[in-house]
Formats: C-alpha cells, sequence, structure tokens
C-alpha cells in the first residue's frame, strides 16, 4: 500500500449553512415571508420552513450550526500521525516476517500503537484518511527463467495459437 495524493472527498460546507441560516434570520427580522426567504437563498420552502419555526422560538441563535456531523472519530490527530509512521517503517520493522501488508497486519498495528482495536474488516477506513491505497504484489515466481518464457512466446505459442482463419 502507498499514499494516495490525489484523493478528492466532497465535504458539506458547514460554515456555508450557517451563513445561510444567519441571512435567512436577518430576512425574517425585515419581515419578509418564507417563499421570500426561499427564493433569495435558492433553499427549499420546507428548509426556510423549519428555519422560521426555530427563530420564532429563540431568535437568530436558534439558527447556529450544532457542530460536526457524525461519530467522532476515534483516533485522534496525534496518533493517526503515529500509525501512518509505523505503517511507513514496514511490515518486518513492526515483526511480521514478510514485506506484505494485510488489513489484520494492520488491525495489529493500530492495536499496538494507540491501544485502540480495529476490525480488519474496518481498517481500509483508517489507510483511507492516511491517504492510503489497494497495492496488490507482482506475482512471479523465484525460479522463474526469463529466457525460457522469452523463447516460449516467440517460439512454442504462435505455433498453438488458434487463428482466426482456423477457426
Amino acid at each position: 500500500m502507498k499514499p494516495d495524493t490525489t484523493r478528492f472527498r466532497p465535504r458539506r460546507d458547514f460554515e456555508g449553512m450557517e451563513n445561510r441560516r444567519a441571512e435567512a434570520a436577518r430576512l425574517f427580522s425585515e419581515g419578509l415571508t418564507q417563499a421570500e426567504v426561499a427564493r433569495a437563498l435558492g433553499v427549499t420552502r420546507q428548509s426556510v420552513s423549519r428555519w422560521h419555526a426555530r427563530y420564532r422560538h429563540g431568535g437568530a441563535k436558534r439558527l447556529k450550526g450544532a457542530g460536526r456531523a457524525g461519530r467522532k472519530p476515534r483516533l485522534d490527530a496525534r496518533q493517526m500521525k503515529r500509525v501512518d509512521s509505523a505503517l511507513r517503517e514496514g511490515p518486518r520493522a513492526c515483526g511480521f516476517e514478510t514485506d506484505l501488508w494485510t488489513l489484520p497486519r494492520i488491525a495489529t498495528v493500530i492495536e499496538r500503537v494507540t491501544g485502540i482495536h480495529y476490525h480488519p474488516g474496518h481498517v481500509w477506513r483508517v489507510l483511507q484518511q492516511l491517504g492510503w491505497t489497494l497495492q496488490r504484489p507482482a506475482k512471479r515466481a523465484r525460479e522463474r527463467n526469463e529466457e525460457s518464457v522469452r523463447n516460449w512466446i516467440s517460439q512454442r505459442w504462435p505455433t498453438i495459437k488458434k487463428s482466426p482463419a482456423s477457426a
């Protein structure tokens, strides 16, 4: 696995959403109707109706954002850096016999480094946050004789290969 530097994942613009609700509060205070506010801000009337109900029961402060969406991450930024640096050292440096990272091995490293257990099936989410992508090793036998392979491809294969004319 190696880091992915081309990852783009759209995120919700929480600041933009809060600014829209603040603008709606300003427009409500000026006496505009819900339909006018919806047209002015380019949002649905249902959203404006919810905002207006909250505005009536507490003013503009009731239209503030609730903060982040979703569950808080189990690993903080410091722990993620420690996991990333441990993974960059390689599997052998982490005590494994081969130079191949697998999800169960990465889950073991995460638990050793941070003390937080991840199921191997969910480790890919952590790797995605770190910017790592899946890399498959080239599967070639150590005993492979390149000269024999070249000879087989250039001489033997053309004699046994079916051609469109013979079919």
